[in-house]
């Protein structure tokens, strides 16, 4: 009998189809994003030596409001942090999750922040 998979294990299987392809260098980096039900993360990651080069959360935000709004505020941050460093254009992994909703306004908040994406 078949097993029925969760909707954890189905995204990480997505998320695995989604890494062989995508990678991220030192000059155009992985943003890597995770959404929970609660919070979320992006993070910029050179996947040459393994290192986190930049991350961002709703953690580190002083405002609070919609989750839609947080997560653009997220990508904007984000994109300032990656300008400081000199970095213009990324890759953009997301994480298994649709491309829609709170994933979508990060990568939107990343463009506005002057990042190709």
């Amino acid at each position: 009998m078949k097993q029925k998979r969760t909707k954890k294990e189905q995204r990480i299987r997505r998320h695995k189809k989604i890494r062989a392809k995508v990678t991220g260098t030192r000059t155009k980096p992985r943003v890597s994003v995770f959404v929970s039900n609660r919070h979320i993360y992006a993070q910029a990651i050179d996947d040459t030596k393994g290192v986190t080069l930049a991350s961002v959360s709703d953690h580190d935000l002083k405002k609070k409001g919609k989750k839609s709004e947080v997560s653009k505020e997220i990508g904007l941050n984000l994109a300032n942090q990656l300008k400081k460093m000199g970095i213009k254009t990324v890759v953009f992994d997301r994480g298994g999750f649709k491309f829609h909703g709170r994933v979508k306004n990060i990568a939107e908040g990343l463009r506005e922040g002057g990042i190709k994406c």
